[in-house]
Formats: C-alpha cells, structure tokens, sequence
C-alpha cells in the first residue's frame, strides 16, 4: 500500500480519478450536442455512449473521445451521484423512479420538430444549466444560419437518405431545414411521416430532383443501398444529382442546425 501511494506522487505514476459525485450526466446523444458548447468540459461528468457511435453522434468523434460516457442505466447515473441527469421524455418509467428515489435532479427532453421548438429547448437546457448566455449566443448562431441559407426561388425535389432505404419524411426538423434551404421534401410528398423506410419504386417512378446520401459508395449496407438506387435511376435516364450529407446532420437540433443548413445552402447553390 505505502508503494501505491508513493507512486502516485511520481509524473504519470497514476491515473487520473473520475470526479467522485457531481457535474452533469447525460444520457441523451442531442443534449450532449447542445451540453458541449454551453458549458465548459470540467461540469460534464459523463455523456452518452451514442455519441461515439458514428451511426448515432452529433458531435465529432475526436470530441465525443474526450468525454466518459454512460450507457444511461439507472444503476450507472445513479452511483455517479451527478447533480443533475439530462435523458430523454423516451426514458422508461423505471429509469425515472429510481432516478427519483435516489434524489436526483433531472430534466426531460422531447425531440423538437421545428427549428423555434429547437430554440427553444436550448433556452430551457441552458437555463438549468445556469448558462443563459451560452444559450443566446447558440439560438443567434441557429438564426444566422437559417437567414444566410434562405432560398426565395424555386424549391428543388430532394430526398435525404439517413441510411440504406431509410429516409427523412415531413414533419420533422429535417423537413422545415430542407423547405428554407430551397427544396421540397420528396419523401414527404411520397407520403414518408417523419423519418422510416422508403420504398425504392416510389423512387424510380417519381425521382427527385437531389438525393442527399450519407456516405460515399462503398461496401457496407448502406453505401451498397445508395449505389443500387444511382444505378436504377441511371438506368431510367433521371437526371438525379448526389450529394454529401454527413449522417452526424440528420439526428439532432440544436447547434447541428447551424451545420446543417450551411451544408444545404451549399449543396442548392451548386445546383442550377
């Protein structure tokens, strides 16, 4: 024991502790979009695991890495003794009476389907985060974003692929980004709700005009998705054009609109 303790007076002679109790805990892949540029990184004790999956995160991977995650059990948050949990209105009953019972202080959030319910959860996230500033400068960033990426003229039919034959239908907050951007949502003329599979014959009898794709062709599921429908519609002879749509754009709110709409403001202006 004594040569434990000696070691860790050595440089890099011991790990450094996980802060015992306190700081921020969330549980919610977009509330950690929104924590991360509203507080500094010393108040977050952990974030969710989804956000370093690359099929789920809003953030980038080498800042997700930074951060302790949690899988969001109520086991887990709780021996964490955080002083305040940020999860999903999803999360299960159970999970929210134990967080209750243990005493802790939470806060709920739903999935915004337009840009002011966006804005407006920011406000409320920051607010319990006694960082209203923070939060103002995000909803200015958000409302830069929304007015340079404006388009008056005509809205172009387009599809935002989220992977393989899912796609992003109306309704949602990809909806309205896509409709101030300068496109019409094909999915959602198709009939597509929200966001679910998409049918390929929906595609090919009636193409879009843009498919926003979330990754270049290659050899997983998804990549092979997107070159079945190139080659389907090329064979058609459809003039569809294909753009990079970052998957890490199409899952939250928040400080991903600013990203978002810049990437859609860039993609309509190289069209003609």
């Amino acid at each position: 024991m004594r040569c434990a303790a000696l070691l860790c007076l050595l440089p890099a002679g011991c790990a450094v502790q996980p802060p015992q109790g306190g700081g921020i805990v969330s549980t919610n892949p977009c509330a950690d979009a929104m924590l991360i540029e509203l507080v500094p990184p010393a108040r977050i004790t952990a974030i969710s695991h989804y956000s370093q999956d690359p099929a789920a995160t809003s953030i980038p991977a080498q800042v997700a890495v930074r951060f302790r995650t949690t899988r969001g059990t109520a086991e887990e948050v709780v021996m964490m003794r955080p002083d305040l949990v940020i999860a999903s209105s999803f999360t299960a009953p159970a999970t929210r009476e134990a967080y209750r019972r243990a005493g802790l202080k939470t806060l709920y959030l739903d999935s915004p389907a337009t840009i002011e319910a966006s804005k407006k959860q920011v406000t409320e996230l920051a607010a319990a985060l006694d960082a209203a500033g923070a939060g103002r400068a995000m909803n200015a960033r958000i409302d830069r974003a929304v007015a340079a990426a404006s388009w008056p003229g005509e809205k172009l039919p387009a599809l935002i692929w989220i992977g393989g034959n899912m796609a992003s239908g109306g309704g949602n907050l990809l909806d309205e980004m896509m409709t101030r951007a300068g496109f019409s949502n094909r999915a959602a003329h198709y009939g597509l709700q929200f966001t679910g599979y998409l049918p390929m014959e929906h595609v090919i009898v009636d193409p879009p005009r843009v498919m926003l794709v979330p990754d270049a062709v290659g050899r997983d599921a998804s990549s092979r998705a997107a070159q079945m429908r190139s080659v389907a519609l090329g064979h058609l002879g459809a003039k569809v054009e294909e753009a990079r749509f970052d998957r890490s754009l199409v899952n939250c709110g928040g400080p991903v609109i600013a990203r978002a709409m810049a990437r859609l403001a860039e993609v309509r202006r190289g069209i003609q």
